[in-house]
C-alpha cells in the first residue's frame, strides 16, 4: 500500500500545473462549502437562540386543539390547576427538562385614558417564566433594572410600539379590559412596569403580567393556566425528550379516552422554522455544486492520466503487475488529490470563517437590529464536507482506473 501512495504521488508531481489547477478548484469548493455552513449555521443558531430564549420556549403544552385556534386566545381551552399540577408532576421527575413556567394567554384592550388599543397578554410568573425565557429580562428596553423582577403584582409590561402610539413610560396608570370566557367584561387599573422590545416585526402587540392579576381580570378558576413553557437541558437532545413527553402526555387521556393535551415543540409554532428549513436546503445544494466540481475535476485529470501513460501503463502490465495493482494506483492518485485539495480548502475556509468572527459583521433581521454573526466552527461538518470530497474523489478516479486495469498489454505497448 505504501509503494502504490508514493507513485501516486510521484506521478501527482510529474504534472505539476495541471495538478496545481484541479487542486485550486476543489479548494475553492470546500473553502466556499466551509464559509457558508458556517455562516448559515451560525445565523440559524442565533435566531433560534433568540426565539426560544426571548419569548417562545423550546416546547409548550396546550390542551388539544388550542393551537389550531391561537390566533382567537380561546379562554374556554385552559388547562384546569388539576390538569396543570398533572403535568408538573411529570415534568419534576422527567430526567432533561431544565425548567417549565405556566403562562394565560389571551387579548385585552389597553387605555391610557384618552386612547385605547388591543394587545396581546401573556399572564405569567416572574421567576418560573425567567427560568424558561433566558434572555426575556435582555428584552426590556425601559423599566427594571438588570436583577430586578420584571414585574410585580398591579404592574404590566408593554411592547414599544404601543409605548410609543400612546406616548406612555414606566410608572404610567393603564386600563386593562377583556372579556371573560363567560361572554362578561372586566377591566382593572394597572402601572407600567416596562417597556418590551419587538423581536419578530412592527405588528407586535405582545404584553406581560402577573399570573394572578391575569386570574382575578379574567376571573378565572385558581390555577387555570393557558400552556406550560418548558426548557430542555439540552437543545441537541430536543427531540428525544419531546418524544418521551409525548408518550407520557398521551397517557392522560379526557372523558371520550382520548389525548387531552398536546405538546409542540419550538419549530411547531414559529414561522421561522420554515426558514431554517431553506438554509438546511440551501446546505445541501452547496454540498451537491462541491460534489459535482469535485468529481468533474479529478475524472477530468484522470482521464487525460490514463490517455497520456497508455504505454506506461502496458509496461507495467507486461511486467505482471495485477490489473487490481493498476487500479489501486489511479484510485490512489485520484483520492490523494482530493486529500490535497480538501486539505488546503479547509484551512482556507476557516480562516475566511475567523476573519468573519474578528471583523464582527453585523445584520438585521425584523426588528432586532445590530445583531453580530458569530460563526463558530463546526468539527462535525467538516468531517462530513472531508467525507463527501475523499468519497467523490475515489469515485471519480475509479472509471479510469478500471479502464487502465483492463488494458491488453500487447495493444497498450502498441499505442502511439
Amino acid at each position: 500500500m505504501g509503494s502504490i501512495l508514493k507513485i501516486a504521488l510521484r506521478n501527482l508531481t510529474r504534472y505539476k500545473r495541471r495538478t496545481a489547477l484541479t487542486s485550486l478548484l476543489i479548494v475553492l469548493g470546500v473553502a466556499l462549502v466551509v464559509i457558508f455552513s458556517g455562516l448559515a449555521g451560525s445565523f440559524k443558531s442565533m435566531m433560534i437562540g433568540i426565539i426560544t430564549d426571548s419569548s417562545l420556549g423550546h416546547m409548550q403544552i396546550h390542551k388539544r386543539g388550542y393551537v389550531s385556534s391561537i390566533d382567537t386566545t380561546p379562554l374556554n381551552m385552559n388547562l384546569k390547576a388539576k390538569g396543570y399540577q398533572q403535568m408538573a408532576d411529570i415534568l419534576d421527575q422527567t430526567e432533561g427538562v431544565a425548567a417549565y413556567a405556566p403562562r394565560l394567554k389571551f387579548g385585552a384592550v389597553l387605555s391610557n385614558y384618552l386612547e385605547s388599543t388591543n394587545i396581546r397578554l401573556s399572564a405569567i410568573d416572574p421567576e418560573k417564566e425567567v427560568a424558561v425565557c433566558t434572555a426575556l429580562p435582555g428584552r426590556i428596553a425601559e423599566g427594571a433594572a438588570p436583577g430586578e423582577p420584571l414585574l410585580g403584582r398591579g404592574q404590566v409590561v408593554i411592547p414599544q410600539k404601543v409605548a410609543t402610539s400612546l406616548k406612555m413610560k414606566p410608572g404610567d396608570s393603564v386600563v386593562l379590559v377583556a372579556t371573560n370566557k363567560d361572554g362578561s367584561v372586566n377591566g382593572m387599573e394597572f402601572e407600567v412596569a416596562g417597556i418590551i422590545e419587538d423581536i419578530m416585526g412592527p405588528g407586535g402587540k405582545d404584553a406581560y403580567m402577573h399570573i394572578e392579576d391575569a386570574r382575578s381580570l379574567l376571573r378565572t378558576e385558581p390555577g387555570e393556566v393557558t400552556e406550560i413553557v418548558i426548557r430542555a437541558e439540552s437543545f441537541d437532545k430536543l427531540d428525544a425528550l419531546a418524544a418521551r413527553l409525548t408518550r407520557q402526555i398521551d397517557a392522560i387521556t379526557n372523558q371520550q379516552g382520548k389525548p387531552a393535551l398536546e405538546l409542540h415543540t419550538w419549530a411547531k409554532l414559529s414561522p421561522f422554522a420554515n426558514i431554517a428549513s431553506m438554509i438546511d436546503l440551501m446546505l445541501i445544494t452547496v454540498k451537491i455544486v462541491m460534489v459535482a466540481i469535485v468529481l468533474i475535476s479529478v475524472l477530468n485529470v484522470m482521464l487525460m492520466s490514463v490517455f497520456e501513460r497508455v504505454r506506461e501503463i502496458g509496461t507495467i502490465a507486461a511486467m505482471g503487475t495485477q490489473p487490481s495493482t493498476i487500479m489501486g494506483m489511479f484510485v490512489a492518485e485520484g483520492v490523494l488529490l482530493g486529500i490535497l485539495g480538501t486539505a488546503l480548502g479547509l484551512l482556507v475556509g476557516v480562516a475566511g470563517l475567523f476573519v468573519f468572527k474578528v471583523s464582527g459583521v453585523t445584520f438585521s433581521f425584523a426588528r432586532m437590529d445590530n445583531l453580530v454573526l458569530q460563526p463558530e466552527i463546526n468539527v462535525p461538518e467538516l468531517a462530513l464536507v472531508v467525507a463527501i470530497v475523499l468519497v467523490a474523489s475515489a469515485l471519480a478516479a475509479l472509471q479510469p482506473a478500471w479502464k487502465a486495469s483492463r488494458m491488453e498489454p500487447v495493444d497498450a505497448l502498441g499505442h502511439v
